[in-house]
């Protein structure tokens, strides 16, 4: 029987001192179900923030020990299968988010699903495109808040972490101590007003070491048609900047390229963009297409 984490394990700050919740063994599939970021505290609407237990917010499934990960080991964690279930909420807060200084009242909405569309005020219907807001492991040291964006991952709240994706990350601590939450039915760009549509969901996962991947530059994620590199810092300029070069990187050191080559079709075919803009660090992200590096002869096939 597949091995199944519920959602009452969950922790708040991905931490070295953290107990395993669940052990699997690399290749292993496995399922994680979720809260949502206020931990289901949010039911109507009638239901605001100001009630709210703010140390409970942000929660990761998990933690999740991989077998024989060490740390300096980089984990490619595939995304099998993504659903999120119930409902989906969002708030608007003054003072809050880009928009904080226009917003004067704090409100609570609750979005329906209708299939595979999620209801806006019972007039819109938007297309779902489930997404995971956090998702990392274990720091070497210390205690990072999940709602806190990092080397290590958390908070990254990158549209492109989907169904049929894979998450690059460097172990810190054997085991690699990993976990996620924080699902949304849908969400843009930026995540401009603090929320997507926030929702419960549950998670089909597959961890495994990828050691010709050593030292890449992480968080990285791959889809069917694209790579990206992930970072974050207390500026949108320096995380652009810190994304560019980690792209660079990659493309440098695992696909041959040289550096001019590289930042030459980083201009023509790259696309450096916003994850979120609304925690003290912001996140961007820097994507390639696979299909120039097929042109260059690289082995994709390598990096699974």
């Amino acid at each position: 029987m597949e091995k199944k984490l519920t959602r009452d394990n969950v922790f708040y700050a991905f931490s070295p001192d953290l107990e395993p919740a669940l052990s699997v063994q690399q290749g292993e599939t496995f399922t994680l179900e979720t809260h949502d970021c206020f931990t289901g505290q949010l039911k109507s609407e009638k239901d605001l923030l100001d009630v709210l237990d703010w140390d409970r917010v942000n929660p990761a499934t998990g933690p999740v020990f991989i077998e024989g990960v060490q740390p300096g080991d980089v984990v490619r964690v595939d995304i099998l299968k993504l659903d999120v279930i119930n409902q989906a909420t969002m708030v608007t807060v003054p003072h809050e988010g880009v928009l904080g200084d226009m917003i004067t009242e704090m409100e609570t909405a609750v979005l329906k699903y209708a299939g595979d569309h999620v209801i806006f005020r019972d007039k819109i219907s938007i297309p779902m495109a489930p997404m995971i807001g956090v998702i990392g492991v274990a720091p070497a040291q210390g205690k990072i808040p999940n709602g806190e964006p990092a080397a290590h991952g958390g908070n990254m709240d990158c549209t492109l972490i989907s169904e049929g994706v894979s998450v690059y990350f460097t172990a810190s601590v054997p085991g690699a101590l990993f976990g996620c939450g924080d699902f949304h039915a849908v969400m843009g760009d930026g995540e401009i007003v603090i929320c997507g549509a926030e929702s419960p969901g549950e998670v089909r996962l597959r961890a495994q070491v990828v050691p010709a991947l050593k030292g890449l530059p992480t968080p990285f994620i791959e889809t069917p048609e694209k790579f990206a590199a992930v970072a974050s810092a207390s500026s949108l300029d320096q995380a652009g900047t810190d994304a560019t070069h980690n792209m660079a990187a990659f493309l440098t050191q695992f696909a041959s390229l040289s550096i001019n080559d590289a930042g030459l079709l980083m201009s023509l075919v790259g696309d450096l963009k916003v994850c979120q803009v609304v925690d003290p660090q912001k996140t961007a992200r820097f994507e390639f297409p696979k299909w120039v590096l097929k042109e260059y002869g690289y082995a994709i096939s390598a990096l699974k």
